[in-house]
C-alpha cells in the first residue's frame, strides 16, 4: 500500500471529512507524539487522558475521528467506544483503536464493541496516516451518502405535499363531477329512471344522465371516454353540457319548434353531430361510445341510436332479458361517421338498462368477465329489486364475481323502468 505524504493530507482538507482528531490515552508522552504528527499534518487536534475526560470532549466538540488507546485505568478503550457509538450524533465519527493487542480473538471484540479501525503500538507515522486516509474516505462515503438521502427526503417531502394538494384538488373535482348527475332518481309518473356512477379513482371518463324534452318525454344518455383520470373527466364535463337538463338551448339533442316548445332530434342525428364537434373543434386524444335514447313515456317507445358503447339490456315484465342495438362507431374516430336509429317498444313492467364496460368486462380473479349473459343473469336475480336499489344491488352482484370492490374500470348506468299496470280489484 502506498503511503500519504504530510503535504498530501494536508492540501486534502478542502475536501476531507476528518478535521477534527481527539486522541485518549492515559500516557501524556503517547499523546504528544502523536499530537505533533497530526497538527504537522494540519489537523485539529483535541485530548484526553480517561474515557469520562473523553466523553465530556465528545459532547462539546463532537470529532471526525477518535483515536483511543485501549488499556486504561477506570474506563478502558472498549467502553469508552462503546459509549461514544451510544452519543448521539449528526454524522459519523470514525474510531481507531490503539493496542499491542493483534489476536483474532482481541480484534473481534473490539469490533464488537464498535471500533472502525486497529493500530498497534508503537504507532508507525506512515501506518498512521494510512489509516487515516482509509478513515476519510469511509467517511467521506457516508457523508455523500448523507446528503444524497437528505436530498431524497427533501424531493420525496415535497412531492408529498404536492401529492396531498393534488389529491384534496381531486376529492373537489369527484364532487364536482358527482354534481352532474346530482338527481340520482326522477319520477315521470308511468316510468322512473335512476342512474349509477361509480368512478375507478377519484375522477372518471362515464358520465350517465337524462334531460327532460317534454311533459311526456325524456333523453337519456349513458357515455364512456376513453382513458381514466383527469382528462378524461374534463371531456364529460364538456359532454354534459353539449346533454344539458338545464339549458336546452345549449343541448345538442333538441331543437326549439316554431311554438317555443323543443323537440328531440334523432339520436343518430345527434351523434353524428357531436362526432363532427369532437373532431373538428375540439384538440383531443380522447373518444368516446355513447347510447343516447329518446322514450315516449305515453306510448312506451324508445329510439335510440349507439355508438360504440355495450348492448343496452331490456328486460320484460317476465323477467325475460335480451340484449338489443345495432351497434356503432364510438365518437371522435372516423370523420363523416354515420349512426342508426333503432326502435323499442316497452310495456307496463318493463325496464331497461344503459351500461357501461365496466359492467360487463368486470373481470374475476381467473380473468373471466361477466359479459352479456352474467349481466342478463343478475337482472333476472334482481327482477324484484328497482330503482336505485337495483342499482346498488348490480354493484355487489359485481363486487362478488370480482371478489374485490377495486374494479379495474368506471361502473355507471341508467336504468329506465316502466311502472306496472296498477291491479284492478
Amino acid at each position: 500500500m502506498g503511503s500519504l505524504t504530510a503535504e498530501h493530507i494536508a492540501t486534502r482538507h478542502g475536501n476531507s471529512a476528518i478535521r477534527n482528531i481527539l486522541i485518549v490515552d492515559d500516557s501524556r508522552v503517547q499523546r504528544r507524539i502523536l499530537c505533533a504528527s497530526l497538527q504537522r499534518w494540519g489537523f485539529a487536534v483535541r485530548e484526553a487522558e480517561s474515557g469520562l475526560e473523553a466523553l465530556d470532549v465528545c459532547r462539546d466538540h463532537p470529532p471526525d475521528l477518535v483515536m483511543s488507546d485501549w488499556m486504561m485505568p477506570g474506563m478502558d478503550g472498549l467502553d469508552f467506544c462503546r459509549e461514544f457509538r451510544a452519543m448521539p450524533r449528526e454524522s459519523y465519527g470514525y474510531f481507531i483503536l490503539l493496542t499491542s493487542k493483534s489476536g483474532k480473538q482481541d480484534i473481534a471484540h473490539g469490533l464488537d464493541a464498535g471500533a472502525d479501525d486497529f493500530l498497534t503500538k508503537p504507532v508507525n507515522a506512515s501506518e498512521l496516516r494510512a489509516r487515516i486516509a482509509a478513515g476519510d474516505r469511509i467517511l467521506r462515503m457516508e457523508r455523500e451518502l448523507t446528503e444524497k438521502n437528505r436530498l431524497v427526503k427533501s424531493t420525496l417531502d415535497e412531492l408529498q405535499s404536492l401529492y396531498d394538494a393534488l389529491d384534496s384538488d381531486l376529492i373537489e373535482a369527484k364532487k364536482l363531477q358527482q354534481s352532474l348527475v346530482s338527481d340520482r332518481s326522477r319520477d315521470f309518473g308511468t316510468a322512473e329512471v335512476s342512474l349509477l356512477l361509480r368512478s375507478r379513482g377519484h375522477v372518471g371518463g362515464d358520465l350517465v344522465g337524462f334531460f327532460p324534452i317534454s311533459a311526456t318525454r325524456v333523453g337519456l344518455y349513458g357515455i364512456d371516454v376513453s382513458g381514466h383520470g383527469i382528462s378524461s373527466a374534463l371531456m364529460t364535463a364538456r359532454l354534459a353540457g353539449y346533454l344539458s337538463a338545464v339549458t336546452p338551448d345549449q343541448n345538442v339533442a333538441l331543437y326549439r319548434m316554431p311554438n317555443g316548445e323543443f323537440a328531440p332530434k334523432p339520436p343518430g342525428e345527434t351523434i353524428a353531430a357531436l362526432n363532427q364537434v369532437i373532431l373538428n373543434e375540439m384538440e383531443t386524444e380522447h373518444y368516446f361510445t355513447l347510447l343516447l335514447a329518446d322514450v315516449n313515456m305515453s306510448t312506451g317507445k324508445v329510439k335510440m341510436a349507439q355508438a360504440g358503447h355495450p348492448y343496452p339490456a331490456l328486460q320484460r315484465a317476465s323477467g325475460q332479458v335480451e340484449m338489443i342495438g345495432i351497434g356503432g362507431l364510438p365518437v371522435g374516430l372516423i370523420d363523416g361517421a354515420e349512426y342508426q336509429d333503432f326502435e323499442v317498444t316497452m310495456s307496463p313492467g318493463d325496464r331497461l338498462m344503459i351500461h357501461s364496460d365496466g359492467v360487463v368486462e368486470c373481470a374475476d380473479p381467473e380473468g373471466t368477465l361477466l359479459d352479456d349473459r352474467g349481466l342478463c343473469r343478475i337482472l333476472e336475480e334482481l327482477r324484484q329489486t328497482r330503482g336505485t336499489a337495483c342499482l346498488e344491488s348490480l354493484v355487489w352482484k359485481l363486487v362478488e364475481h370480482a371478489q374485490t370492490d377495486d374494479f379495474t374500470d368506471d361502473v355507471s348506468a341508467v336504468l329506465l323502468e316502466f311502472k306496472p299496470s296498477p291491479i284492478v280489484g
